[in-house]
Formats: structure tokens, sequence, C-alpha cells
């Protein structure tokens, strides 16, 4: 069984501790997310965390899984690490399960509603270049249909699941790169999902903020005990190196850009400026 920075990068379902799976997407672009799968024991019922843009990838990543382990016939909980669609839009394929995410999350899940997103695509060939830009990065993706289910279980802080004997702990770290984002943490596993407070391979991007608070959201998987594979949010499944790696580069972006600010440069002139 591989684990952190020895999972093969390729599509599908892996299984990278006892009873632990990450499902990937690469490239891990634009809606190409991870999601993965905890089982709580033989007989017992599992958690999902997090569900996919569209249904049909929703559905293709559940069949994936169902092969993988009978584990994933018996999913009664489910994660959404945030409310981006890529995360949870395909809620409706699990929607007799317990969903659960952070307060915050649900609170923004509902501003864009993948009906929205579908009549937004609908006028993208109208729109010039940003049109253009919505069809390359969401042109594969199908939003009609897809009915937004809501998380019926919201926490603030921290909580403690049991999936089975099994616990596992989530852990709000929001705002950051969204307003409520969760990490879910499988300690007798050493596994940590991280939403995407983690691209791996990928330039973060920053939708809430601000970037302290990314830094601290950093600094709390960095915190956890005994975590040897992070799966993030987008990218291939890695290591704490690449959580620590990410903060220094926060780090390093916000002492650049606060000693441009403060010699009077435009935020556009920063940015040119600022050697990455």
């Amino acid at each position: 069984m591989a684990s952190g920075a020895d999972v093969p990068y390729t599509r599908g379902a892996h299984q990278i501790a006892d009873g632990v799976w990450a499902y990937l997407q690469p490239d891990g672009g634009w809606g190409r997310s991870n999601a993965g799968l905890i089982a709580g024991g033989d007989d017992a019922t599992s958690l999902l965390v997090d569900t996919l843009f569209d249904l049909e990838l929703t559905a293709e990543m559940l069949a994936a899984l169902r092969e993988a382990t009978p584990a994933a016939e018996r999913i009664a909980t489910v994660v959404n690490t945030h409310a981006n669609g890529d995360h949870c839009y395909g809620n409706a394929l699990v929607a007799g399960a317990d969903i659960v995410a952070s307060e915050a999350c649900a609170a923004e899940m509902a501003r864009l509603p993948p009906a929205a997103l579908a009549d937004l695509m609908r006028a993208a060939p109208d729109m010039g270049e940003t049109g253009a830009f919505l069809l390359d990065i969401f042109g594969a993706f199908r939003f009609d249909g897809v009915e937004l289910i809501a998380p019926n279980r919201t926490f603030t802080g921290e909580l403690e699941l049991s999936i089975g004997d099994r616990p596992v702990h989530l852990i709000e770290v929001g705002p950051a790169h969204t307003d409520g984002d969760v990490i879910v943490h499988v300690p007798d596993a050493g596994v940590v999902f991280t939403g995407d407070i983690v691209f791996h391979g990928g330039h973060p991007i920053v939708w809430a903020g601000p970037v302290a608070n990314w830094i601290a959201a950093c600094d709390r998987v960095l915190a956890l005990e005994g975590v040897t594979t992070v799966v993030p949010g987008h990218g291939p499944v890695t290591t704490l190196a690449t959580v620590a790696h990410l903060k220094g580069y926060f780090e390093h972006l916000t002492a650049e850009a606060r000693a441009r600010r403060d010699t009077g440069m435009t935020p556009l002139e920063a940015a040119e400026d600022i050697d990455l």
C-alpha cells in the first residue's frame, strides 16, 4: 500500500492507509478536485470526504470507490470541506447520508447554486474573452439539472465524529480559501484531507482570505500529530513538506507585497515587480 508522496497520481481510487482511500482527478486544474473515503470497519458505515463538480463525475467516483471497497456501499456521512461546487455539487447522489459542513460553508454554499453556474455557462458564448475563459475552464462540466443538497448538520470550531469505532476529527480553519474551510483528520491512519487549504502543483486561489489566515491554517495542519499522508484538494497525494512549502510561499509573498506597499507601489506594480 502506497502512502504520502508514493501514491501514483492517476485518476481513480487509491488506498492510502488501512480503510482510507483517496479519489484523485489529474491534472488538478479548475474543477478537477480530489475526494476520499474513510471506512469504520468491516460492518460499520463509512464517511465520504467531498463530492465532485457534477453528477456524472460524482457517479464515476462512487462507482470506483465501490469497486475498491465494500465500505463505499455504506456511506452514512459526507463532509463538504468547503463551498466551492467541485467539492459539493455531487451531494445529490449521497442525499440519504448525513451531510456535514462548517456553518460558514453552508451559508456560502447557498450563494452560488448550480443553477446559477448553469445560467452563466449558457451565456458564456456571448461574453467575449470572459466567456471564452469560462468555457475553457468549466466547459467539460454539466451543471444543468444539478440540485444543491445543503448540509443538514453544521458546526463551528471543531467536531469529533465516530465512523464505527474510528475517530475522525473535523477542524474549521477558514476563512482562508473560502469562508468555511474544514480539514478532515484521521488520527489512527496518519491521514489528513485538507480540502483546498492545500493546492499541490497549482497556484492557490484566495477567494476569502486574508492570507494570514491561510498561513495559520497551514500551521494547524503542520501541528497535527502523526500525519504521514496529506490529501490536497487538488493535485497529487503528498506529505507535510508540501504544506510547509505552501506556508513559506505565502509568507514570502506577504513580506514582498508589504515592502512594496510601503514604497507606495500600486498592487499591479507590486505584482509585476515581485520575483516569485
